[in-house]
């Protein structure tokens, strides 16, 4: 049995859905892509990824506990789980949440918010490669195009931060494609648990997990209480992360895919990247160049051509 949000839009005619649908995917993506950006002007304030994660999780955790409540709630027969089922949804939390949200904040503090965005935004095509490693997946001839096209666009933007930023961009991008890694085992190993729950109660206990872990990371490496002496600045910062950035867009990404599909959210979902990238010329004084741009077209384009469905002639 799967458990999904109520469908607000039922009484709408298709078009209006289909709009509503994609405002939603097109605002998730936006506000999920700020987090690059409220992370870095926390660093301003003087916290390391350490303090910037535990507080982002600190003020997120009662949301999700209360989604994990509502779709216990409203599910007319929840499953039970087991104890090899909480073993997985630990792991899954772990890898997926707490690791990943680890090693993406570490390597912000090296590149810029525009590259950040752009390497967590090639999941799909790391999930297609394990794929192919794992589960011995064949690749079409338009996935092969998609790859092509999407790292060179990397490559491109890598090439100018490296530029700009020496050799510690070497660092940050490869802690940030670790991030994108490790979410990408989080998708692939969430599929049974996924059917038997439905994305909203996983993802709610998932994003629990991760939490407790960020919060007792924190309690380990610093005295606990100065988690809570904080300026005005950053506690306004920590909300706009914990909320906006993290379980808004989750709800919002949630509705979306509800209304028009995952693969019109994912494609609604597209302007992430680029809103990053303006966000960060705005609020961080990030630079802006054609190579840039043209980077982040190719990253874009092959993201927008390996979510077509229609296969290439040729293909199966």
């Amino acid at each position: 049995m799967t458990q999904s949000l109520p469908p607000s839009g039922a009484a709408r005619s298709p078009h209006a859905l289909y709009l509503s649908g994609l405002s939603l995917a097109a605002v998730g993506a936006i506000c999920f892509s700020a987090k690059a950006i409220v992370a870095k002007l926390m660093y301003r304030e003087g916290l390391d990824a350490v303090s910037v994660i535990a507080l982002r999780m600190l003020v997120a955790v009662p949301f999700f506990l209360a989604m994990a409540w509502w779709s216990m709630r409203s599910a007319s027969n929840p499953p039970r789980l087991a104890r090899t089922d909480w073993l997985k949804l630990a792991g899954l939390g772990l890898v997926g949440y707490y690791a990943s949200s680890m090693l993406d904040f570490l390597g912000l503090q090296y590149i810029s918010a525009g590259l950040e965005r752009l390497i967590l935004f090639l999941t799909p095509s790391i999930v297609l490669l394990m794929s192919v490693a794992l589960l011995k997946r064949r690749v079409t001839s338009r996935e092969w195009i998609s790859l092509a096209v999407a790292y060179s666009g990397i490559v491109l933007v890598f090439w100018h931060d490296v530029h700009l930023g020496g050799r510690l961009v070497w660092l940050g991008a490869g802690l940030v494609f670790a991030s994108a890694v490790t979410y990408a085992v989080y998708l692939l190993g969430s599929g049974e648990l996924v059917k038997r729950l439905g994305s909203l109660r996983l993802v709610a206990l998932a994003m629990i997990v991760a939490s407790l872990a960020c919060i007792a990371q924190y309690a380990l490496l610093r005295p606990f209480g100065g988690l809570f002496v904080q300026t005005p600045t950053v506690w306004v910062l920590a909300l706009v992360n914990g909320t906006l950035c993290t379980v808004v867009p989750v709800l919002m990404t949630m509705m979306a895919v509800e209304r028009i599909g995952a693969g019109n959210a994912a494609q609604a979902g597209m302007i992430g990247p680029v809103s990053t990238l303006f966000l960060g010329f705005w609020l961080l004084s990030e630079p802006i160049t054609l190579l840039q741009l043209a980077g982040t077209a190719l990253v874009l384009a092959g993201m927008f051509i390996l979510s077509l469905k229609k296969p290439l002639q040729g293909d199966s």
